[in-house]
């Protein structure tokens, strides 16, 4: 598939599916056990609480097949996402289920509770780093990439590399800030992913993605 197409389908998935405004003022502090906020204000704002849990999923035979737990946030629901099967499905499919040497593997929806979606993508490589597979990642989507920042940080009981870069969307000149962790458990590397849309803040996302990779542990 060209990178138009990619580009297309992506865009489209994005305006069908994100929904939900958050309140402008983000919401302070952190959860016990999490790290305090380090830095306020762009690109991390890490003054965005986590939100509050309200369950749990990751690992063999849940919603969420990867090497992980992690909590939910509350109203928030996770769910497999299965390849496509037949051709056309396999060629629209992989627009929406492949990205820059990584494979979605399941999709946390948030809409219920006003939210957007959290995305937690597997690497194809089991020899890559959790950098590599964030640079990947982002260039992964057929879109500009500016302003890339890292860092490296505790998630959980995981040493893990975070990432946040604007991407700009080519057919419809939209911006969006996009964040995502990558850590590595059990010979897999996995990428949590947010982005900011024409719909979504960061108030929206930013607290689920908070909560989930602050509380990651290993799965079964």
């Amino acid at each position: 598939m060209d990178t138009r197409t990619r580009v297309a389908v992506s865009a489209l998935l994005a305006l069908g599916l994100l929904a939900g405004c958050g309140d402008d003022a983000a919401p302070t502090g952190a959860t016990a056990g999490g790290p305090a906020p380090q830095a306020t204000g762009e690109p991390w704002y890490d003054e965005v609480a986590p939100a509050s849990p309200g369950g749990t999923t990751g690992g063999t035979g849940s919603p969420c097949p990867v090497p992980v737990s992690f909590p939910l946030a509350d109203g928030w629901t996770a769910k497999a996402i299965e390849q496509p099967k037949g051709e056309l499905a396999e060629l629209v499919g992989e627009a929406l289920t492949k990205r820059g040497g990584t494979t979605v593997r399941c999709e946390v929806d948030g809409r219920s509770a006003g939210g957007g979606f959290l995305r937690i993508w597997a690497a194809d490589s089991p020899t890559g780093t959790p950098r590599a597979a964030l640079e990947g990642f982002a260039a992964g989507a057929g879109e500009t990439v500016t302003g890339a920042q890292f860092r490296d940080l505790r998630a959980g009981g995981f040493d893990g590399t975070e990432m946040t870069w604007i991407a700009t969307n080519p057919l419809v000149e939209e911006e969006s800030r996009n964040w995502a962790l990558a850590v590595q458990s059990a010979g897999q590397t996995l990428v949590f992913a947010v982005n900011e849309g024409l719909i979504t803040e960061r108030t929206d996302v930013l607290p689920a993605y908070r909560l989930a990779v602050r509380g990651l542990a290993p799965g079964e």
